[in-house]
């Protein structure tokens, strides 16, 4: 079992940042893909950023290209999310989850196996 846990998230307006932290713990193991999620009240939850096991393969959603930024320390377990420029379209609870064991970063959710309980962003205008 592989355990989640988000933090990190809270009220800020636009054009502020937010980091979000993701802490794994459990039977962790760095060779997996890890990658955030977001669903905004009343729509679908959607592919916001992943990385690759070393680091240095990423992939990001449109909408956050350029002012999102994922990272991750091996070491510690942990993945990081920093959002900057941040918009009122950017408000959702944030998932943490851990992808397949694979060099390609696959965006859908259903690859992900485990997921992190949330937590909430919201960008007042």
């Amino acid at each position: 079992q592989v355990q989640l846990v988000e933090s990190g998230g809270g009220l800020v307006q636009a054009g502020g940042s937010l980091r979000l932290s993701c802490a794994a713990s459990g039977r962790t193991s760095s060779s997996y893909i890890m990658g955030w999620f977001r669903q905004a009240p009343g729509k679908e939850r959607e592919f916001v950023a992943a990385i690759g096991w070393s680091g240095g393969i990423t992939r990001y959603a449109d909408s956050v290209k350029g002012r999102f930024t994922i990272s991750r320390d091996n070491a510690k377990n942990t993945v990081a999310l920093q959002m900057n420029s941040l918009k009122p379209e950017d408000t959702a609870v944030y998932y943490c989850a851990r992808g397949p064991a694979t060099v390609i970063i696959t965006t859908r959710g259903r690859d992900y196996d485990y997921w992190g309980r949330g937590t909430r962003v919201t960008v007042s205008s």
